[in-house]
């Protein structure tokens, strides 16, 4: 009886390390959702007119262009208009040219803030990657940015 109630308490103990470091990195995008955006054909993309003191999404890190390994550190820093303030809860993540939503595998390991976001560990296969972030502020403003960047 013992020997069973050891077993099992390492089993649940092996399942929530493995969880815990799954936490403690996020993965955004699987090879296979890669390669189909990367071959896909772009179409004709309508371009759209920035909105007048619409919420600024910065990108920190990583340092672009240059460089970007995985996992690779993401910070990315909201920046509002007074008298808007921005809504950390509509954060959105499209991936692509299909626009994957991957903005719940992103804020399902780190949290939104009105002052930012910061992923210490995205995983990204290798090859471009193409990402689509928006923000919005309390005006209904909404801010919007094209990360592009190659994973070597």
């Amino acid at each position: 009886m013992k020997v069973v109630f050891i077993r099992s308490v390492s089993i649940v103990l092996m399942g929530l390390w493995a969880h815990w470091v799954h936490a403690q990195s996020s993965i955004w995008v699987t090879p296979e959702e890669m390669h189909q955006s990367n071959a896909a054909d772009t179409g004709i993309r309508p371009r759209s007119a920035v909105v007048k003191d619409a919420p600024i999404i910065e990108l920190v890190l990583p340092k672009l262009p240059g460089e970007v390994s995985s996992p690779t550190p993401i910070e990315l820093r909201f920046i509002s208009t007074p008298p808007g303030s921005i809504r950390a809860e509509t954060f959105k993540a499209l991936y692509g040219t299909f626009g994957i939503d991957i903005t719940a595998r992103i804020t399902g390991t780190t949290q939104v803030t009105a002052s930012g976001i910061r992923v210490t560990e995205a995983r990204l296969p290798k090859g471009k990657h193409r990402i689509q972030l928006t923000i919005e502020d309390t005006n209904g403003r909404v801010g919007s940015r094209w990360m592009e960047f190659e994973v070597n």
